[in-house]
């Protein structure tokens, strides 16, 4: 039976990442002493830590066959589909920061909101292995 566009993929086909709160919550604490420093700087770290963490609680993450689609709740926001993809890149192996990934018409920054681990897992499971830029 063919899916619709309504229906989503069986939950086998599905990688769903869990939410990672590291970055928020270090943003978060980093804000206190800059703010004895420098309010404004503190209050604007913090600011940025709390906006990480709420999209960290509603975002998700879906690594489907043929797409990575973003999901707020039960409501598909996004969709990228693989054979799009030039080129995914995660930031900084030791502490990972930063999501890379370049479609033919766009390039994408996503903040690591989401288990690591479990990005690179999907990414070499459902994308085909990055390639080095030239």
């Amino acid at each position: 039976m063919p899916l619709s566009s309504t229906t989503t993929p069986p939950a086998a086909a599905v990688t769903e990442l869990a939410p990672s709160y590291r970055i928020p919550l270090a943003l978060v604490g980093l804000a206190i002493p800059l703010a004895v420093v420098n309010p404004w700087l503190g209050g604007g770290v913090a600011l940025f830590g709390v906006f990480l963490l709420i999209q960290a609680i509603t975002l998700r993450l879906h690594f489907t066959e043929t797409a990575l689609d973003i999901y707020r709740g039960d409501q598909q926001i996004r969709q990228f589909p693989y054979a799009e993809w030039e080129h995914w890149e995660i930031f900084w192996s030791p502490v990972p920061i930063l999501f890379y990934f370049r479609e033919v018409k766009s390039i994408h920054f996503l903040p690591i909101i989401f288990s690591p681990s479990q990005l690179r897992t999907a990414l070499e499971t459902h994308c085909s292995p990055r390639q080095e830029t030239p």
